[in-house]
């Protein structure tokens, strides 16, 4: 994915969140890097203090802990979508979670030191702040409905809801992560998917 193109991207995702004229673009562009991120490459490690908030342009992430030497999926992060360790963002705390590329990932970055540049800015600063609530915001709704719908709604359903955001990247992304996330057997994913299958058939 060439430069511009990426630059745009992250461009029409704050413009979700808040509008930005040319005058505002030019100022927030200069501040953004772009990455690319290998599969299994880290974006967040535990006991490092995450640095960045970015947008996928490309590729998808995973978020996970590990407990007693076992992997535990808890998020995921796909094209158009922020990615952080967001708590270790904010608090300049070390993360408590891996944050890691499922498969090659470009990656638009803003780092919290240029974050705090941007705030202080008089073009821009107040639609930053802004733009950084509604993430916030965004960040803590995201949670509420993970918690939410492990009391109220099936494993089907949750997968249901998972497809609306992955689209196709899930089928490129491997299977055990998924059910894992679902809180299910690679089994009982395969069981599901054979009946959505049926049913869209």
């Amino acid at each position: 994915m060439d430069t511009l193109n990426a630059l745009q991207k992250f461009r029409q995702h704050v413009e979700t969140y808040v509008s930005l004229n040319d005058a505002e673009w030019e100022v927030l562009a200069p501040y953004l890097e772009i990455i690319t991120l290998k599969k299994k490459k880290y974006f967040a490690e535990p006991g490092k203090v995450c640095n960045y908030i970015g947008l996928v342009v490309k590729g998808s992430v995973r978020y996970f802990h590990i407990k007693d030497g076992e992997e535990i999926t808890g998020y995921f992060s796909f094209e158009n979508e922020m990615a952080s360790s967001y708590k270790s963002f904010l608090t300049r705390t070390p993360a408590i979670n891996y944050i890691q590329a499922m498969e090659d990932a470009v990656i638009v970055n803003l780092s919290y030191a240029h974050m705090q540049q941007l705030y202080a800015d008089d073009i821009i600063g107040a639609k930053m702040e802004r733009f950084c609530r509604l993430v916030a915001e965004h960040y803590l709704i995201c949670y509420e409905d993970r918690v939410t719908s492990f009391i109220t709604q099936t494993p089907e359903e949750r997968y249901n809801k998972l497809l609306e955001t992955g689209g196709e990247v899930l089928y490129r992304i491997p299977q055990h992560y998924i059910a894992n996330f679902l809180g299910i057997t690679p089994v009982s994913l395969s069981r599901i998917r054979r009946r959505i299958m049926k049913i869209s058939a």
